[in-house]
């Protein structure tokens, strides 16, 4: 958690991230960047599917409809933090010539998108208002 911490701080200071270690080839940094924009339209995209759950589907029990909103939302905002974190950690490992970081997350975020993809299987199984 600390380590997090201490990310956190790096997030808002990339001067001194430059500080650290070589310059790698920019071809790492540039890949590194689009991997950091591929899970920005992963966390905008669950964004949108939480609001479009809530807003197209007013049949849906309250319960269940705020439930999958909230999961997919949640799923959004913890996608968009790890992205900047992880673009971080991945940028000073290249820079002191490191592994590169290896991450959990993207586990962890496919098993909520198919628990979620469940439960809306369930619903449509089950009916609208159960």
């Amino acid at each position: 958690m600390i380590e997090f911490a201490r990310n956190v701080r790096l997030w808002f200071a990339p001067e001194v991230v430059r500080e650290e270690g070589t310059t790698p080839d920019y071809r790492f940094s540039l890949a590194n960047e689009r991997t950091f924009l591929a899970w920005l339209r992963t966390a905008l995209a669950l964004i949108g599917g939480g609001f479009a759950v809530d807003q197209f589907l007013p049949d849906l029990r309250w319960a269940w409809r705020v439930g999958l909103a909230l999961a997919l939302l949640a799923a959004g905002v913890l996608c968009s933090l790890r992205a900047v974190n992880h673009w971080t950690r991945c940028e000073r490992a290249m820079r002191r010539g490191e592994d590169l970081p290896v991450s959990r997350f993207p586990a962890l975020l496919g098993v909520l998108i198919a628990v979620v993809a469940v439960a809306m299987v369930v619903v449509v199984l089950v009916g609208w208002e159960g």
